[in-house]
């Protein structure tokens, strides 16, 4: 019988299941990855002695922290689906377009995978977000360009489905048949946090029609990696010269790093940017009349620009967050590069950094529950998925609104490519 694949793209991680012969099944396909069942969404092109390889997944951290600055380091590209700004970028001589660089993800999996069952897989169930941008035509593009990227990879048959009902799926998949629930389901990933309010029940398993079922959908352009910025900007960052004044040397004014350094800074993947000659001259400005100890912090950021290590040091901030989902009080802890950060950081003050950005997620899910024309106490079942449902202040939105006991938890990771291999599968009988 033919195989259908099912790829959750993450900003951070990637999961691919098969539906095959009846059955779903999660597979490895980056098997030294620490997170069970999924591919880091990471990409590693190394140059050495003329040559480029790529490197994909755990391998290409390896690869990056081996050699460092020797290469080009890559992550959190699905955040760039609906930039239209992003057409090509070069990398050791060689042009990619934004499709190019995800078809590398897609090709190692499909190639993996089927090495796994041994067959050749050509149909696909790919997920998406709700949104990826509130702009429609970005959005489409997006899509438009995620659909380039699977056809680049080799597969024919391609189908879409939004991530929390995938996830849905997923939980659906537990319930006995003839029971049915006002489901609602938080997906929250690394870029996004998405909403579906769905009526699940198990069915047929012919049955693929299942629009009349979801009753609402909404989402945020809010995740996990832009928690990690908010500790960056208010803890960290200091360290690399945020702060830092200088008087120009042709007037009584003062200023600093720019506003867009600064904004790039607070993010991991856009850190390598901050190589352009404009932000490098303007840190050698800053240096020529800064005070001693700012001096020292200037240096901080030439280094962590040289060296590129902006992914280690937002995995000690990343570290920091998810300790705080089950401590009042955390450090974090960064001793390397020529540079010691230990900085105590408590729940209250990271829920402080993050309050407004909680507010919105409140906002999209009171949006999602009126255009289901439903309230808080209609939800029978809250099935929470993704690494910042754990975080408590997101954590007790729902639980102050629906109830502790509604709410039930999926893997972080797997959850939705698992729901999607069920779509596979419900597409295959259908």
């Amino acid at each position: 019988m033919s195989a259908i694949f099912g790829i959750d793209f993450g900003t951070s991680n990637s999961a691919l299941s098969v539906a095959m012969d009846g059955k779903v099944t999660l597979l490895s396909v980056d098997r030294e990855n620490p997170i069970s069942n999924s591919l880091k969404s990471i990409l590693y092109f190394s140059k050495e002695e003329g040559k480029s390889k790529t490197f994909v997944g755990y391998e290409g951290v390896k690869e990056y922290i081996r050699n460092g600055a020797e290469g080009r380091y890559m992550q959190s590209i699905k955040t760039f689906l609906p930039d239209t700004s992003f057409t090509k970028t070069s990398i050791n001589k060689h042009s990619y377009t934004l499709e190019d660089l995800i078809s590398i993800f897609f090709t190692v999996m499909k190639q993996k995978g089927q090495e796994i069952i041994d067959q050749e897989v050509t149909d696909l169930v790919l997920g998406r977000p709700v949104i990826f941008s509130e702009d429609k035509e970005r959005d489409k593009i997006a899509q438009e360009r995620l659909l380039r990227a699977a056809q680049i990879a080799g597969f024919k048959n391609i189908s879409f489905q939004m991530e929390p009902i995938a996830a849905a799926l997923a939980y659906e998949n537990s319930l006995t048949t003839g029971e049915e629930q006002i489901v609602l389901v938080g997906d929250f990933g690394a870029g996004s946090s998405d909403f579906t309010i769905y009526r699940a029940g198990k069915k047929s398993s012919t049955q693929t029609g299942r629009e009349k079922d979801i009753l609402s959908v909404g989402g945020v352009y809010i995740g996990g990696d832009l928690f990690d910025s908010e500790i960056m900007r208010e803890k960290v960052a200091v360290y690399y010269g945020k702060d830092v004044t200088a008087k120009s040397m042709l007037s009584d004014n003062f200023f600093g790093l720019s506003p867009l350094v600064v904004r790039k800074l607070m993010h991991w993947h856009l850190i390598p940017q901050l190589r352009a000659p404009s932000t490098l001259n303007n840190i050698k400005e800053l240096k020529v009349t800064a005070k001693f100890n700012d001096k020292k912090l200037l240096n901080n950021l030439e280094y962590l620009i040289h060296a590129n290590y902006g992914y280690l040091l937002f995995q000690s901030i990343e570290k920091t967050k998810c300790e705080l989902s089950d401590r009042d009080e955390s450090r974090i802890h960064f001793n390397d590069y020529r540079i010691l950060i230990d900085e105590v950081l408590s729940r209250e003050n990271f829920e402080g950094f993050i309050r407004e950005k909680a507010v919105a997620i409140q906002a999209c899910i009171d949006s999602t529950l009126s255009d289901a024309g439903l309230s808080a106490k209609d939800i029978d079942v809250v099935f929470l998925t993704g690494g910042s449902s754990y975080i408590p202040l997101i954590r007790n939105i729902f639980k102050n609104r629906m109830g502790a006991e509604k709410i039930r938890s999926a893997d972080a990771f797997t959850s939705v490519a698992y729901g999607l291999g069920l779509q596979g599968a419900l597409t295959s009988h259908g």
